[in-house]
Formats: C-alpha cells, sequence, structure tokens
C-alpha cells in the first residue's frame, strides 16, 4: 500500500476545469495536514513519495511528472511529457513543457521556459524570459537570464552567466566557458 501523501479534491482550476487542487493527508518537508497545494490532473502528476509538491496556483498536467524533492509553485506551469525531480524548483509564471527535465538543484522562475527535448540541471538557473528549447542543455552553475534564448543543441554548462544572447546549432552550438559571457549572438 502507498504511502498517501496528498488527496485530489474537488476544487477545479479556475481556466481548466480538469485540474484539480489537492491537499496534504499528513506532514512533510514543510507543509503540515490539511494545507492545500496546486492543481494536478491526475495522481501520475504529482509522486507519493519523496518531498516533491505543487503548491500555489501551480499546475502540472497532462503526462508531466513531479516527483522526488522537486517543487512547482507560483503560477507556474509544467506540462506535455515535462519532469522536475531532484530537487529542482519551477516557479512564478514560469512554464516546462514538451519533453523538457528540470532536476538536480536547478530553478526555473519568472516568465522563464523550458521546452522540447532540453534539460536543466546540477545548479544551473533560468529566468527572465529566458528559453531553453530543442535538445539544449544548461548545467552546472550556469545562469541564463533576461531574454537570453539557447536552441537546438547548444550545451552551456560551467559557471557562466548568460543574458541577451540567442545561441543554437546555427550559430555557436557549445559554450563551456567558466567566466561571463553576455553577447555572443544576438537574438534576431
Amino acid at each position: 500500500m502507498k504511502n498517501t501523501k496528498y488527496e485530489i479534491t474537488s476544487e477545479t482550476h479556475p481556466t481548466r476545469s480538469t485540474l484539480k487542487r489537492i491537499r496534504a493527508l499528513r506532514d512533510f518537508s514543510d507543509i503540515k495536514k490539511g494545507e492545500l497545494g496546486g492543481f494536478i490532473e491526475s495522481e501520475d502528476n504529482l509522486s507519493h513519495e519523496g518531498d516533491c509538491w505543487v503548491s500555489g496556483n501551480a499546475h502540472v498536467f497532462g503526462n508531466a511528472s513531479v516527483y522526488e524533492n522537486a517543487v512547482v509553485y507560483g503560477d507556474a506551469e509544467v506540462s506535455g511529457i515535462a519532469k522536475v525531480l531532484g530537487n529542482a524548483m519551477v516557479y512564478e509564471d514560469a512554464h516546462v513543457f514538451g519533453n523538457a527535465s528540470v532536476y538536480g538543484d536547478a530553478m526555473v522562475y519568472e516568465n522563464a521556459q523550458v521546452s522540447e527535448d532540453a534539460s536543466v540541471y546540477g545548479k544551473a538557473w533560468v529566468s527572465g524570459n529566458a528559453v531553453v528549447s530543442g535538445n539544449a542543455m544548461v548545467a552546472g552553475t550556469t545562469g541564463v537570464f533576461k531574454n537570453a534564448w539557447i536552441s537546438g543543441g547548444a550545451r552551456v554548462t560551467g559557471d557562466d552567466l548568460i543574458n541577451e544572447t540567442r545561441t543554437s546549432t546555427h550559430g555557436l552550438s557549445e559554450i563551456t566557458i567558466d567566466g561571463i559571457v553576455y553577447s555572443l549572438i544576438k537574438k534576431q
């Protein structure tokens, strides 16, 4: 028998009637028994194991899943077959969708988007209006922010700070400099 940590209530999301609010059935992490969470479409979207949680007006649906100790909150959205796991956090108005993965201690927040087959992991963070898409990978302690656009097969690792940049397989496909990188290719 699984160790059920939440139940799905009858309260629906204001704009998506298939999404229902969750309620904690026991204490775990910083969550107290009876505390209301965010919205999910089914129990497949949020594991009953670990300290993972969806809160606020955040919503997870489709075949997307949140597990281990990952947290999705604010007005964030996780959909498609995206996965958020480890100690990752997705929050504010961030969107993670498609077959994207956010894991480790990674953070995706503000209006950032991670989509398609992109991965953000390690202690990397994506924020502002940044987009990570295609088969792009952002790892290490890299920060991708402001209006940066990392796509195609681009690999961003190390301790880089990327902003106001458009990087793709049609331009620079690997950034592995352990320094500050600001304008490699201007966004069109």
